[in-house]
């Protein structure tokens, strides 16, 4: 729980940083507005596709890193997770406020900044008010068992004991998949290009196959640069 707080903190220092900025360039430079969504494309559909590198190609490398992890200070690996998950929450929370801004675009300014400010917020709390009730599962599974001698009672905190580390495996594979989707939709949506190679499909399919594909390729340069520039 202290680790979620800090991303919490994290991401609402972050909605302070970008809500003011993404109105001011909406009001007077608004044609910064699509490369920057584009921008944040590449970064999701490129992590959607290094997640799914480590989940499926990458078992040596991944057995690496756990001995990496079980050397390296606790605590410098712990700082490490949260600013990358805090830099994940940035470009999410850009994509989400641009998103949403669009969708007003035609009320008034103020309608605008209240509209946006709520589910810049609304999300935040959604989020990691979800994660840090999935974190207490497990303890809220053990306190039934332990503490209710109803016979049913106990058998919902073996439940929720044992379907945690299901949950957030699952979580994880859900992530990396939206990461493909959110960065193919805003490939599909803003590029014209590209909305032409899949017209014809459909929306999530459509989102999905570019999403990869793109990754793929920004992922494959990256593989490539790594090994260039480590030899």
């Amino acid at each position: 729980l202290p680790v979620l707080w800090k991303l919490t903190k994290g991401s609402f220092l972050n909605k302070v940083i970008i809500l003011p900025a993404i109105f001011l360039l909406s009001a007077y430079l608004p044609i910064v507005i699509i490369p920057i969504l584009i921008c944040g494309g590449v970064y999701l559909s490129f992590e959607g596709a290094l997640n799914a590198y480590k989940l499926f190609f990458n078992k040596k490398n991944k057995t690496n890193d756990i001995k990496q992890n079980q050397i390296e200070d606790p605590a410098i690996l712990e700082s490490k997770k949260i600013k990358s998950a805090i830099l994940i929450d940035f470009i999410l929370s850009i994509e989400i406020i641009i998103i949403t801004l669009g969708t007003v675009l035609d009320q008034s300014i103020s309608i605008q900044i209240m509209v946006v400010s709520i589910i810049a917020l609304l999300s935040t709390i959604g989020v990691y008010g979800f994660v840090a009730l999935l974190v207490r599962m497990d303890d809220a599974g053990y306190n039934l068992i332990s503490a209710s001698e109803n016979r049913l009672l106990k058998k919902t905190g073996f439940f929720m004991v044992r379907a945690l580390p299901v949950i957030i495996r699952t979580l994880k594979i859900v992530g990396t998949l939206a990461m493909i989707l959110v960065g193919g939709g805003i490939f599909v949506h803003n590029i014209d290009l590209v909305h032409e190679l899949v017209h014809g499909l459909s929306a999530y399919p459509a989102d999905f196959v570019i999403g990869l594909t793109f990754g793929s390729v920004f992922l494959l340069v990256y593989l490539l640069l790594k090994k260039l520039f480590t030899n």
